[in-house]
Order: structure tokens, then sequence, then C-alpha cells
């Protein structure tokens, strides 16, 4: 369990923080920007939460959880080992899957593109997605310099679809879904 006696410490005022590990990095670095990407989405993920009952507050509660593993995983470097360390492992992934599969199932095939919108929830779960794809390309962008582990970034790709699929679950199944329209626009 962790525990936080102090929440301020000050070790940040001149531009660097610590890693899991305890090195320390700029504030503006591609891994702390990755982590500040995935802290964004488990917000987002929590004001969707705000619109959700039952089994899909449910899932999206283990998914903020997962958030944090995800950002424990990449607070050390994978110079760091993976001994006791706190990683992310195919198992959540394998999760993701299934609960996609199984909403999947119910909904009609797309013919057009989905715009955010249709209901309460799914507005706020198509946002939360839009940051989860902005923390996988934080992610990836950070791995150019400094590898992340094998699996956050797979993660966060499954769980944007798996928003995705939750935001169309939430909009009736996708009945209240709101299609694109090419071009709907284009005249006078």
């Amino acid at each position: 369990m962790v525990r936080l006696d102090r929440i301020y410490t000050r070790g940040g005022d001149k531009g660097q923080t610590s890693l899991g590990d305890g090195s320390r990095v700029a504030k503006h670095s591609p891994r702390i920007e990755a982590l500040g990407a995935v802290d964004e989405a488990n917000a987002a993920i929590g004001i969707a939460r705000l619109h959700a009952a039952g089994e899909a507050d449910a899932m999206l509660a283990r998914i903020q959880n997962d958030m944090f593993d995800v950002g424990a995983d990449l607070c050390l470097p994978e110079s760091a080992g993976r001994g006791q360390a706190l990683r992310v492992v195919q198992a959540q992934i394998d999760r993701l899957e299934r609960e996609i599969d199984a909403m999947n199932e119910a909904l009609a095939p797309l013919k057009s593109f989905v715009l955010p919108g249709g209901s309460p929830a799914a507005a706020a779960l198509h946002l939360a997605r839009t940051i989860v794809r902005r923390a996988e390309r934080a992610v990836s962008a950070m791995a150019a310099t400094d590898a992340p582990g094998p699996l956050p970034l797979a993660y966060l790709n499954r769980l944007s679809d798996h928003l995705f699929v939750l935001a169309r679950h939430l909009n009736a199944d996708g009945a209240r879904d709101v299609l694109w329209v090419p071009g709907a626009n284009r005249e006078g």
C-alpha cells in the first residue's frame, strides 16, 4: 500500500521530478509527458464514471486502477528491471479484449464514423478515448529515446478501443450514436 504523509516536497520547484527508482528527470522529458497524459486520461475516465452505472461503472473503476498500474510501469525505467516493480501484465489487456468482444456482440456494424455525443455518458467516453489516444502517442514518442516496458502501449491502444465500444454500448447499443454524414453541410 502507498502511504503519502506529505503532499508537497519542494523537490520539483526547479523543474525536475523523481522517477520510481529515485533518478531525477526534467519535468518536460518524454517520460513525464507520457505519465501526465496517462494521468489526464484517468481523470477523464473519472468524469465519464459520473454518467455510468452498473457494469459500465465497474469496468471503468477497474480501468482507473489499471491506469495507475500503467503510470507505475512508466515511472520506472526499463533498466530498473522487472523484479518487484509493478508492471502492466497481459491479463489486463486480455480483460479489455473480453469486455470489448462481449459489448460488441449487441452492436450493429457501423456504416459511418461516429461523432462524439448521443448521450452524456458516450460524450464523456469519447473525450476520454481521445485523451487515451494522446497518452498512447506520448508513450510511443517516449519509446524513441527512453524505452517503456513492453505492455503499457498495448494496454492504451486496447483501452481506446474499449472506450469507443463502451460509448456505443451506452448509446442504447448504438441506437443513439450520432453518425457522420460526409459533406452534409457543403450546400449553401
